[in-house]
């Protein structure tokens, strides 16, 4: 019978040489939780990740079960050096290599046909494996001292917005996993970008930061899966994490707004003046100002604004996306109405969060 973890540990630890963290205590502990089979939450330069073993089967099993997430829905397995690939893939083309000079360490997961040492409750039952070599020195740090590769979805219950600092961890994860590596705000804010490698053309499965137009001017020509612009239906089955299911998502009923400034305006002017219904409207530096004083000259303290960042800089609003999702949690809000974006760069990742957060829920304007 396992022992039962009555409060989750966390260690805090800065984000230091590589050198200095392979000699880490904190770091050494980690790493025998995950050797051993245990979980262990930590950060990359994209989400928190929690960790588990990629080799073992039951180890897998304890991270769909601490994320009450499907086991269909296969698991990213980091490792710590390029050449750590050979290990875990098979028929691994030419293109691998050259996208991975160019993106690895980094935001880019790759999907290769996999070997038998990767069990099926890691790949979801696939006959692939989806592979990433973090940029971040404390995850990398840990991999190479736990001597596996780690298989690591983001550390939140499923469907919820992913974390973004180790406080989100906690708050999803507490008495779930044994430890939580508090390495600080995590900087692109949105998971890996996600290529699968298995067919002659790349094709991409989840937009990130790694841009669909960074890999065009890399590969040539790339395709994009239609299940980025839809959720999956029953039967059918996820290539990589984030396919199938409702993802990122708050717990209020959420809607996004797509058409023109003036017509989106017009649509959030209504709902301010007329709705008495708790609501959060997701909007950016530029226009919070004028929805503001609107609000305020409504006296409508049953609306919440909250600032996704500047849309001069898609970047932030990348990194604040999924702090600013679990802001509404925190309200208690019923509604959530959000801005739409560019689909260009990294807007394009930002879109595919946001729509899946809203369960595709969108109103053309």
């Amino acid at each position: 019978m396992e022992q039962e973890i009555k409060e989750t540990i966390v260690k805090k630890i800065d984000k230091k040489d590589i050198d200095e963290l392979y000699r880490d205590g904190d770091i050494k502990e980690a790493a025998i939780i995950i050797k051993n089979g245990g979980l262990v939450a930590f950060p990359t330069e994209t989400v928190y990740g929690l960790g588990a073993n990629a080799l073992m089967p039951e180890a897998a099993k304890k991270i769909y079960a601490a994320k009450g997430r499907p086991s269909d829905n296969p698991l990213i397995v980091h490792i710590s050096k390029t050449e750590d690939v050979k290990d875990i893939a098979n028929d691994i083309p030419e293109l691998f290599y050259t996208l991975a000079n160019k993106f690895w360490p980094g935001p880019m997961t790759v999907v290769l046909k996999k070997k038998s040492i990767i069990p099926d409750a890691t790949s979801g039952g696939l006959d692939t494996v989806a592979i990433r070599l973090p940029e971040s020195n404390i995850a990398r740090a840990l991999i190479e001292v736990a001597g596996v590769p780690i298989a690591a979805p983001s550390a939140n219950t499923s469907g919820r917005p992913s974390p973004t600092k180790a406080s989100h961890v906690f708050e999803d994860m507490n008495s779930k996993i044994e430890m939580i590596i508090d390495g600080g705000e995590v900087g692109i804010g949105v998971e890996s970008t996600i290529v699968d490698l298995t067919e002659n053309t790349a094709t991409l499965l989840r937009p990130g930061a790694i841009t669909l137009e960074m890999l065009r001017d890399v590969c040539g020509n790339v395709n994009i899966d239609p299940a980025i612009e839809h959720l999956l239906s029953t039967g059918e089955a996820p290539k990589a994490p984030g396919m199938k299911y409702k993802h990122y998502a708050p717990k209020a009923d959420m809607k996004m707004l797509r058409g023109s400034e003036s017509a989106v305006s017009d649509y959030l002017r209504s709902q301010i003046t007329e709705s008495d219904i708790d609501t959060a409207i997701l909007t950016v530096d530029e226009h919070k100002s004028v929805l503001l004083q609107l609000i305020n000259e409504n006296k409508k303290d049953n609306i919440k604004l909250l600032s996704l960042g500047s849309i001069k800089d898609m970047s932030s609003i990348a990194h604040n996306l999924f702090d600013v999702l679990r802001k509404c949690d925190d309200l208690g809000v019923k509604n959530i109405i959000s801005e739409s974006f560019d689909e260009s760069g990294i807007g394009r990742a930002v879109m595919n969060r946001l729509k899946k957060a809203a369960g595709f829920n969108i109103i053309d304007l």
